[in-house]
């Protein structure tokens, strides 16, 4: 397995709120891990939310004795929910703090992921896809059929997000589970990635880069270039061809 991680303040912004956690070797028990947090809130709040979140989500993987890789993924985003929540309650300075959460483990052939809000996990073999859906109000009129594509991209609502840990005591998580493929890399990126350089943009880039690390330093690189509006998050992994099965 390999991978390669980067965040970036960016152009806009003062303070990066963006948090990656990527570990080749296993976590409690689940054989690797992959995160990306991307947090909101007043002075410092967001920036705390993220690491926090994540602090407290790799915190109860390691207790957790459980061998399902869904079920130990869902109890720790349930605890930092609960953890992030009990914070800005009792401190007024991270009041409304929260934050997304995308993750990923590698398992065998398959790669379990799970997400709250509108950070995203791509799938790029011979294509790119969006593997993740935005919990957010501009995709949602995307999904509904009321908006384009192209029409979200630029709509002035489209940072309203839908779900967010650390708001409300109850936490609606999606999952998702895929086969990987000998040539799969998968990449997990905030939306100041998602936002500031298009999937084609990706897919190009993803074709013409050495390695991983080439491929993340020029992601940043262009997200910036493109306005770099937010912070920017990047997780790249690439599972050993040995590990999974060859189609």
């Amino acid at each position: 397995m390999k991978s390669y991680s980067v965040t970036d303040v960016g152009q806009k912004r003062q303070v990066n709120q963006d948090f990656v956690f990527a570990s080749e070797e296993p976590v409690g028990n689940l054989p690797n891990l992959f995160i990306v947090a991307d947090g909101m809130g007043g002075h410092n709040a967001g920036d705390f939310a993220s690491s926090f979140a994540v602090q407290t989500f790799l915190h109860s993987v390691l207790e957790d004795e459980n061998q399902n890789p869904i079920k130990i993924i869902r109890s720790a985003i349930e605890e930092a929910n609960r953890k992030v929540l009990e914070k800005a309650r009792t401190h007024a300075d991270m009041s409304g703090m929260g934050t997304t959460m995308v993750l990923v483990t590698v398992v065998d052939d398959y790669a379990y992921v799970a997400n709250v809000g509108d950070s995203r996990l791509y799938l790029i073999e011979d294509r790119i896809t969006q593997i993740t859906k935005d919990h957010s109000l501009v995709q949602e009129l995307v999904r509904r059929g009321l908006l384009t594509k192209e029409e979200a991209q630029n709509h002035p609502d489209k940072n309203k997000i839908t779900r967010v840990i650390g708001i409300s005591p109850e936490i609606e998580v999606d999952f998702f589970d895929i086969h990987l493929k000998e040539n799969s890399t998968l990449l997990l990126c905030s939306d100041g990635l998602s936002n500031m350089v298009s999937d084609e943009e990706i897919w190009r880039i993803a074709n013409t880069s050495r390695d991983l690390r080439e491929m993340g330093m020029r992601l940043v690189s262009l997200a910036n270039e493109n306005g770099g509006k937010d912070n920017i998050a990047v997780v790249l992994v690439q599972p050993d061809t040995k590990e999974v099965e060859i189609c």
